[in-house]
């Protein structure tokens, strides 16, 4: 008989969610596996993955199980045959997330699974699951309210519901308030599994805008990107303010102090040691090791204490939407690829503003991929990128009162280790992007001399 471990050793490396693409699976074990209430057969199922080159990883699936065979609109997500029924991957099944949404509408226990419930929900609504599936999995439910079904997991409470809630107890219009969340039992730890937010119907996508806007000035033969029609730098200057509301409610609601010498001198070990990981990686760096190594050495030189506190820790345009009333800020769980213990240490907001400054340099720049030989098309890019990012912290320091330029150089060296992040991102996924952070390297070194 099949057990559902070995069908997954197959399946996993197929689905866009699954981390660890290109390293072969010796196993994989099922940790937790539980039936919610309701007619349909849909299991809360917990994964260890163990690969061949000794790491490991753990994974959420919602499991459906049929026996009568499963409809068309299905068989795209089928897993196997188990145990004598047919197993997929339950969140494209209207019947199997009807019964997640009851528990998140009426909390509870179920085994090891605990439900909670922080407001109204209509036990009703229809789901349906959004197109972008990246590192997690969404389901909105009547256009109301979206689960985020967390896909790989590390023990502990997810940064997302951590901040978000803080966000929200505090009073914030600029995230999507949580309605319910639900987190298992797992090795004797409570390990976050969904949570479900407040739907921005209407929304739209920060990137979908700000491309947009680079598009309409390429198309402009003679105008600068302030006569543009679609001119972004209003919206990125609002950004700005909102950033650092959010900002000042994270460090009121949650901890925050300020970094001394010692603290300085670790987070700039810590960019020499990427830089070294990246190098390793993607032998196109060398040529700027020395110039980045010498911008981080100035971090560790610096005597003046900096603030930290919690901060977003994956910023950028992909994670903003424009409602009606201004800016909304999504997913506060960090890069889910780096330890949870990395994900909630206390940082410098400006890691928030670098990363966003590199989001407006990739919004100008991604169209280049396709015209590597234009000047005239790159020089309008620059122009681009170099008005949102001045509006961009001139909204910022409005708000906050403090400029992110006036702290040029640990600025710069956030922006550059992200930079580095990504060249060794397109490096392995998408190459002919290459060209895009390592030029962005090459002015924010020049910038430094």
């Amino acid at each position: 008989m099949t057990h559902l471990g070995e069908l997954l050793r197959d399946w996993l490396p197929t689905q866009r969610w699954y981390g660890a693409k290109g390293t072969a699976i010796d196993e994989v074990r099922v940790l937790v596996e539980t039936r919610l209430p309701g007619h349909a057969d849909v299991r809360v199922t917990v994964l260890e993955v163990l690969a061949a080159d000794g790491g490991t990883e753990r994974y959420q699936l919602l499991v459906g199980r049929r026996t009568g065979g499963l409809e068309q609109r299905l068989e795209h997500v089928l897993i196997g045959e188990v145990e004598g029924a047919i197993a997929y991957d339950a969140v494209h099944d209207h019947d199997a997330m009807a019964s997640v949404l009851a528990m998140l509408a009426s909390g509870g226990h179920v085994e090891t699974l605990h439900f909670t419930n922080a407001g109204d929900i209509d036990t009703s609504w229809t789901s349906r699951v959004m197109g972008i599936d990246q590192s997690n999995t969404s389901v909105v439910f009547g256009d109301e309210v979206i689960l985020k079904l967390f896909r790989r997991l590390q023990p502990g409470v997810n940064p997302d519901i951590e901040v978000t809630k803080a966000l929200a107890d505090g009073g914030s219009t600029h995230i999507p308030h949580p309605k319910a969340w639900y987190d298992g039992e797992i090795d004797g730890v409570t390990t976050t599994l969904g949570l479900l937010q407040v739907f921005m119907k209407g929304a739209s996508d920060g990137w979908a805008m700000a491309t947009a806007s680079v598009r309409d000035l390429f198309a402009e033969g003679d105008l600068h990107a302030d006569e543009v029609g679609g001119d972004f730098g209003a919206e990125a200057e609002r950004l700005g303010a909102t950033t650092a509301e959010v900002h000042a409610l994270m460090a009121h609601s949650l901890p925050s102090r300020l970094a001394g010498a010692e603290e300085i001198q670790a987070t700039a070990r810590q960019l020499h040691e990427r830089l070294d990981a990246a190098l390793a990686v993607v032998p196109e760096l060398a040529h700027y090791a020395e110039a980045l190594h010498a911008v981080y050495d100035q971090v560790a030189a610096r005597t003046a204490p900096v603030p930290v506190q919690r901060v977003h820790g994956d910023f950028h345009l992909g994670q903003v939407l424009r409602v009606q009333e201004g800016w909304v800020l999504l997913d506060f769980e960090g890069e889910p690829a780096r330890p949870l213990a990395e994900r909630t240490a206390l940082m410098s907001p400006l890691r928030d503003v670098a990363g966003m400054l590199r989001s407006f340099d990739y919004a100008a720049r991604h169209l280049l991929a396709d015209w590597p030989d234009e000047p005239q098309m790159a020089y309008r890019a620059t122009e681009w990128a170099q008005r949102n990012r001045e509006s961009f912290c001139d909204g910022y320091a409005r708000a906050s009162g403090h400029d992110p330029r006036d702290e040029s150089s640990l600025l710069r060296a956030f922006e550059l280790d992200k930079a580095v992040y990504e060249v060794v991102y397109e490096a392995r996924h998408r190459p002919s992007w290459l060209p895009i952070p390592l030029g962005s390297i090459e002015r924010l070194i020049g910038g430094a001399e």
